[in-house]
């Protein structure tokens, strides 16, 4: 089982590349939306804190990016991180560099083997992260995977079954 979930937050990290920026920005009615936007302008996730016409309150609606997969900045033991939202992922994975940013410590050689790939072992540590947060939930005392290798984070089930509601339609995801 641990293979798999490996295999599939591998996979997942080798196709994501493209980072987002962050802004808040009031909407007509005085309420912050959060936008994470492309150098092209492009909305890609928006969290509503009140009702919507459509957007029920307390949604997180993700926009798919380009590549064809769902991003979110999460907040990650308070650091903000760009994450892959990967709904076949068992747990949160997080690359080197945020768990660094996540104030995580790891071992310099990470010589625990987690899993196994396609090219082999695949080196990593297990670790707690003390909360996770992404619009208006937040889940203390997760358990995720800091891998030695890969550039992309990916939020997986482990923090998405919090949600009572995880959709998606077309090149949209409601999470709720």
């Amino acid at each position: 089982m641990r293979v798999t979930f490996l295999l599939v937050i591998i996979a997942a990290a080798i196709f994501a590349s493209l980072v987002h920026t962050e802004k808040s920005q009031p909407t007509s009615r005085g309420r912050e939306v959060l936008q994470m936007e492309t150098e092209q302008d492009s909305e890609f996730a928006r969290v509503d804190t009140e009702n919507s016409s459509n957007l029920p309150a307390g949604a997180v609606e993700l926009r798919r990016h380009p590549d064809g997969h769902f991003y979110a900045d999460v907040e990650v033991n308070g650091a903000t991180l760009q994450m892959l939202v990967d709904t076949g992922a068992t747990q949160i994975a997080l690359s080197r560099e945020d768990a660094r940013s996540a104030g995580l410590a790891t071992s310099i050689g990470m010589p625990a083997v987690v899993g196994r790939g396609a090219d082999g072992d695949v080196h990593g540590e297990i670790a707690t992260l003390d909360s996770v947060s992404l619009g208006p939930k937040t889940v203390e005392g997760l358990s995720a995977v800091v891998l030695n290798s890969g550039e992309q984070s990916l939020l997986g089930q482990s923090f998405l079954s919090k949600f009572d509601h995880v959709k998606i339609e077309g090149d949209r995801m409601v999470l709720r």
